[in-house]
């Protein structure tokens, strides 16, 4: 099963290293490991384009018959923790998410309005693997984003519901940038600086890099975590796109672009039908309430919110 999670993974990103970040190993074991398994079949899996990795007509062949049998071991052992988890008799709430401002809000929400409801709470880079948990039965519900021009790959029997149909991303700089002095920064006043943007965030890097390209822009980018970035970014080294829920810090300003170039929109799955119990219609809900608690919270946002062009809840 190690081995057809990580062909998998590699089909879903499309990359060896992201592949590696998604599995949690390095991006060698994960080479050594693709070798191997492409050896005891006798035949390449993935053709090693400059782009990525794309599958050959072995891979897929290998793929189709590796996605259901990983549905149905995931599904055994969903079945076999619901079994033991339920044996006290509590209601059990699985949350999946990307990162998000909205997130202690909605749990705060979720424990006020579902009282006795277990709640769990799991996080991840990767909007394409929680959509594929909460297909497996892994996850009731995954909140999570979609970078505009950069479709998520939904599995069958999801119903998804749209939260916020377009968001703007923000830019967060240094303080002391000249850029910062602005109340709304043009792209092309950062031209000159150096990019940074977590690869492993799906549709991150291509939606950044077609808003490059529109705006005639080559800047130099680097690959690395959003945690990593933040340090970078108030050191003055990279500007980075982030959330316009996030929050300006002594040493980082959050500015909006102009015009809006990079945007997301906001997605709340569930398997189909499970709408129609009425604990998904106060799950839907309370993340709305979260939402917007934690766009008014930034005062950047805030002030987007307000402006002539404003997105209105």
């Amino acid at each position: 099963m190690r081995h057809l999670r990580a062909l998998c993974a590699i089909a879903d990103t499309g990359s060896l290293h992201r592949a590696a970040r998604l599995l949690g190993t390095s991006q060698p074991a994960l080479t050594t490991q693709l070798r191997r398994i492409e050896h005891s079949l006798g035949g390449l899996l993935f053709s090693r384009e400059r782009t990525g990795c794309r599958p050959t007509p072995l891979g897929q062949t290998v793929l189709s018959r590796a996605r259901p049998l990983l549905a149905g071991m995931d599904a055994l052992v969903m079945e076999v923790r619901a079994a033991v988890n339920g044996v006290d008799g509590r209601p059990r709430l699985r949350i999946g998410s990307t990162a998000s401002r909205a997130i202690p809000g909605w749990l705060r929400r979720l424990r006020e309005r579902l009282p006795g409801t277990e709640t769990q709470l799991h996080v991840a880079v990767s909007a394409n693997a929680l959509l594929r948990l909460v297909a497996a039965g892994e996850l009731d519900v995954a909140f999570v984003h979609q970078v505009e021009g950069c479709p998520l790959r939904v599995p069958e029997g999801l119903d998804v519901r749209v939260l916020v149909e377009r968001e703007p991303q923000f830019i967060s700089l240094a303080v002391d940038h000249p850029a910062a002095d602005a109340d709304v920064v043009d792209l092309a006043d950062l031209a000159g600086d150096r990019w940074m943007v977590d690869p492993s965030v799906d549709g991150e890097w291509d939606g950044l890099r077609r808003v490059f390209a529109a705006a005639g822009l080559n800047p130099p980018v680097l690959h690395g975590d959003y945690l990593t970035a933040a340090s970078l970014v108030a050191s003055g080294e990279v500007v980075t796109p982030c959330q316009p829920t996030s929050r300006p810090r002594a040493d980082m300003a959050i500015r909006p672009l102009r015009g809006d170039p990079l945007a997301v929109r906001l997605l709340l799955a569930a398997r189909a039908g499970a709408y129609e119990s009425g604990v998904y219609g106060v799950v839907h809900s309370s993340l709305d309430a979260a939402y917007w608690e934690a766009a008014r919270m930034s005062a950047p946002y805030r002030a987007w919110l307000e402006g002539p062009l404003a997105l209105r809840p």
